[in-house]
């Protein structure tokens, strides 16, 4: 089933508990522009770690310009908050507890009521997601969750977005292929994976919501 079946298929039998998770990647452009044109009241939320680069969150600016949508944001404590009980920089000291109260404790917020969401992982992420089923139960949300990009290469993205002329984080223009958090997100140097950027110098590959 293709990525656009897929989402119209999730979409009549789950909405309106369906949830859409947007990290204003590549993946979530496309993603973003097959649902809105399938269901204009489908449901869009973001992880708001108070992180993100300030190319993010003008992306996220104009796709919500763009699709005449408003994304629903999640967030865990503040960094302040976090600091006080953590330390400072504690996704440095221990990337896995602050992923764990920036990003895993919000998602369960985000999907409290949903029966289904769906991600942009795709199989040639990474070897870690080189075996992402399109559809599946999410065992660590209790969920069903889509994956309808799943078998997407970089050419079909960025043929979709150049074709549909969708916005996208111009990161990605700049030698970033994955986004994240500031701290954590820097270039992949030549030859390296996509996700190589994510955690450099560390054996962390996941921040915990898709392994």
């Amino acid at each position: 089933m293709d990525a656009e079946d897929a989402i119209a298929w999730a979409i009549e039998n789950f909405h309106p508990r369906l949830r859409f998770a947007v990290s204003f990647q590549k993946t979530s452009s496309v993603i973003l522009d097959i649902a809105h044109r399938a269901e204009s009241t489908a449901r869009f939320f973001y992880l708001d770690t108070e992180l993100l680069f300030p190319e993010t969150y003008a992306t996220r600016d104009a796709l919500a310009d763009r699709y005449g949508i408003e994304f629903e944001r999640f967030a865990g404590i503040s960094l302040t908050e976090q600091e006080r009980l953590h330390g400072a920089n504690l996704w440095r000291r221990d990337p896995d507890a602050c992923c764990g109260i920036r990003k895993v404790e919000a998602m369960r917020d985000a999907l409290e009521s949903a029966e289904c969401w769906v991600s942009g992982i795709r199989r040639a992420d990474s070897e870690s997601r080189a075996a992402a089923a399109k559809f599946g139960w999410d065992k660590r949300f209790g969920l069903w969750k889509l994956n309808p990009l799943a078998d997407w290469d970089d050419k079909r993205i960025w043929n979709h977005i150049k074709d549909h002329h969708v916005p996208y984080n111009p990161l990605h223009d700049q030698g970033y292929p994955s986004i994240g958090c500031i701290p954590c997100t820097s270039r992949p140097a030549e030859g390296e994976g996509s996700r190589a950027g994510r955690w450099a110098g560390t054996d962390r590959t996941e921040c915990g919501l898709n392994g």
